[in-house]
C-alpha cells in the first residue's frame, strides 16, 4: 500500500468508502490526489463526481446513493420507492425522484432519472431518511409512495398503483389512516377509498 495515500484514504473510510469529489476537496483531499489515487488504483471512480475506495465493499444500492449524493433535493419516488419497499413486481429502469418545482434537471448520464416536479407540501412530506452505504437517501414512506402512485397514475399506470395497494395491505405494520391522510393531501382520497375497502 501506499503510505502517501494513507491520510487521505482514512478521509474515505470516515465516509463509508464514498465520497463526492467536492466533498473529499473541502475534507483535506487535494484534487490532484483523487485523479492520482484513481490513476493508482486506489480509488474508483462510480459516476461523475463519485468515488469510493477501491478496497471496500461494493455498494448495495450504487444507484439511489449516486442519485443522492449528486442530486441532493431529490427525494426517492414512485416506482423507485416501491422496488425499495418491495411493493411492486416492476423493476425501474430509471431512478424515479421527486424535485421541487423550478428546480432544474439534472445534468445526470447515469443513473437515468423520470424526474416528477411537485410543489410543497408535496414534496417535504412523507420523507423518511435510509442510510444505504453509509449515505442518508430520501425515500417517501409506502404510504406516501402509494398515493403518489394514484396521483400520478397516468405516468406509471393504474395497475402499478393497485398492486402496490394490495401489496401494503398484506405487509405488516399497515397504517391506515396514515394512508388516507396522504391520499388527501394528494387529491385522490374518493378513488382509492373504494379499492382500500375491497382490500381490508
Amino acid at each position: 500500500m501506499n503510505e502517501k495515500y494513507s491520510p487521505y484514504k482514512a478521509i474515505f473510510e470516515k465516509h463509508n468508502g464514498l465520497l463526492r469529489a467536492a466533498e473529499a476537496i473541502r475534507l483535506g483531499v487535494p484534487e490532484h490526489i483523487v485523479y492520482e489515487m484513481v490513476q493508482k488504483g486506489e480509488l474508483v471512480k462510480e459516476a461523475r463526481g463519485v468515488y469510493r475506495l477501491a478496497e471496500g465493499e461494493m455498494p448495495a444500492n450504487p444507484d439511489l446513493v449516486q442519485v443522492s449524493l449528486l442530486v441532493p433535493k431529490a427525494v426517492i419516488c414512485l416506482i423507485s420507492a416501491l422496488y425499495f419497499y418491495e411493493l411492486t413486481t416492476q423493476i425501474p429502469h430509471s431512478i424515479y425522484i421527486a424535485l421541487p418545482q423550478n428546480t432544474p434537471r439534472p445534468r445526470l448520464k447515469y443513473p437515468p432519472l423520470e424526474v416528477f416536479w411537485v410543489g410543497n407540501p408535496l414534496h417535504s412530506v412523507g420523507v423518511d431518511i435510509h442510510v444505504l452505504d453509509g449515505v442518508q437517501v430520501k425515500i417517501y414512506n409506502r404510504e406516501k409512495t402509494i398515493a403518489d402512485c394514484f396521483k400520478f397514475r397516468n405516468r406509471v399506470g393504474e395497475n402499478v398503483a393497485l398492486e402496490a395497494l394490495k401489496d401494503y395491505v398484506r405487509q405488516p405494520k399497515l397504517d391506515v389512516h396514515k394512508l388516507l391522510e396522504y391520499a388527501k393531501i394528494n387529491r385522490v382520497e374518493k378513488l382509492m377509498l373504494p379499492y382500500l375497502k375491497s382490500l381490508l
